[in-house]
């Protein structure tokens, strides 16, 4: 583990700090070569770079997983595992229906014209699941299930797949458990422009959506405008603040969690006690020694002057995940703005929110908080506007129209109204 002090300088100075620092190892990612080759080449070009970029020793032979493997998966599941995993899809299906709402919502305006908002859903979306050599079905629950809910007919989900060519069973149990019929066999930069810009074998989607590396972010961040994306979610991060009764072991347990993501994850411990913010850091750090899963990612130990100081800096951070280990910690949260998710209370680890809680874990990194959040069935539908417009109506505005457009230097903007009174 990375660790480092930072002195207190206000919370914008010293959130911008963090950010530099952990940034500094980031790796320079350029897709724009990738985008080329897939929209070119197609389906032997996403191929030829499924078997360069990602974990596999054997290549997949088509990009479509066939028809029955991922059913076949789900009846093989360990009994056990196959409850945790219904357990998951239940509560992730719960939270995201809780925030539909799709009912009409018409607005009658005193000239007697009414304007309606309604939404639908989009024709079609991808989903992305990190893979290869790690596996997370997890990010198929937390993509797959707000797309069905929010009523979109076809879902198309990409996974890296493992050394042997194919996507990992887990993987096909849960695109089945969320009613998913197309799985295909590829990863990073290039499974973002198939989704996008489609192939011989894929057809293309409206909105993608999943976490991934710097290269599925940057991937995503090109295609945007071509298609609808949830946000730019990259390398997971952690932000906790800790109080005086604060248990070091359950805070580095939290925090070397989140480092199991990968040596890009930024970490931040935050404290208004010395003690407690050496304790954690030293704890912290032994656990991590222990434990070959966790990478050596960026910790960043904050002494703040107060817990006031703490959200704010919260707030300046805009943390993907913030944990705040406080008695009045509901309070606090009523005070964070930015976040992408907050856990409240010390039993409140990120790992439950990550896998099983119902709250989705495709969050806002990289300080996007400030103007997203979680992902929800609303990034898989649209508005459409109905604008209904009665004689008496358009001759009550036809003046107003002509004047403004008139102003504007469009004139026949004025006479298509006027012909109307």
């Amino acid at each position: 583990m990375k660790a480092r002090r930072f002195d207190w300088e206000g919370a914008a100075k010293t959130a911008g700090a963090i950010r530099g620092w952990a940034s500094e190892s980031a790796p320079a990612v350029d897709v724009a070569a990738i985008e080329r080759e897939v929209v070119a080449g197609g389906d032997e070009a996403v191929l030829r770079l499924t078997a360069r970029f990602d974990a596999t020793e054997q290549p997949p032979i088509s990009l479509r997983v066939a028809e029955g493997e991922a059913s076949a998966a789900l009846a093989a599941l360990d009994t056990s595992l196959r409850g945790a995993l219904e357990l998951a899809a239940a509560n992730v299906r719960a939270v995201a229906e809780s925030q539909l709402d799709s009912k009409p919502q018409e607005v009658e305006l005193p000239q007697g014209q009414t304007v309606t908002i309604r939404e639908v859903p989009v024709g079609a979306a991808g989903a992305y699941a990190p893979g290869g050599r790690a596996v997370y079905p997890s990010s198929v629950l937390m993509c797959c299930i707000p797309a069905r809910v929010a009523g979109v007919e076809r879902v198309a989900l990409a996974s890296p797949p493992g050394p042997n060519g194919r996507v990992n069973p887990l993987v096909l149990a849960a695109a089945e458990l969320c009613g998913v019929e197309e799985v295909y066999a590829m990863g990073g930069a290039q499974a973002i422009f198939a989704l996008a810009h489609g192939t011989e074998t894929i057809a293309p989607v409206d909105v993608i959506a999943g976490p991934g590396n710097a290269w599925v972010r940057e991937a995503k961040r090109a295609v945007y405008g071509w298609v609808g994306i949830d946000s730019l979610a990259g390398p997971s991060e952690l932000m906790l603040v800790a109080g005086h009764d604060t248990d070091p072991e359950w805070a580095a347990l939290d925090l070397c969690a989140q480092a199991e993501h990968g040596a890009e994850s930024p970490l931040v411990a935050v404290a208004v006690e010395e003690a407690v913010l050496s304790a954690i850091a030293e704890t912290t750090e032994r656990l991590a020694a222990e434990r070959p899963s966790v990478a050596d990612a960026p910790l960043a130990l904050v002494r703040v002057p107060d817990l006031s100081d703490a959200i704010d800096l919260a707030n300046e951070f805009a943390p993907e995940h913030l944990e705040l280990f406080e008695e009045d910690a509901a309070l606090l949260a009523e005070r964070v703005t930015t976040a992408g998710c907050v856990f409240a209370g010390r039993n409140a680890a990120t790992a439950f929110g990550d896998y099983a809680a119902g709250s989705n874990h495709v969050l806002p990194t990289g300080g996007a908080g400030r103007f997203s959040g979680p992902l929800g069935p609303g990034a898989f539908r649209r508005r459409i506007a109905t604008v209904g417009i009665p004689g008496a109506a358009a001759a009550a505005l036809a003046p107003h129209v002509d004047a403004l457009s008139r102003a504007e230097g469009f004139p026949v903007h004025g006479e298509s109204a006027m012909i109307r009174r």
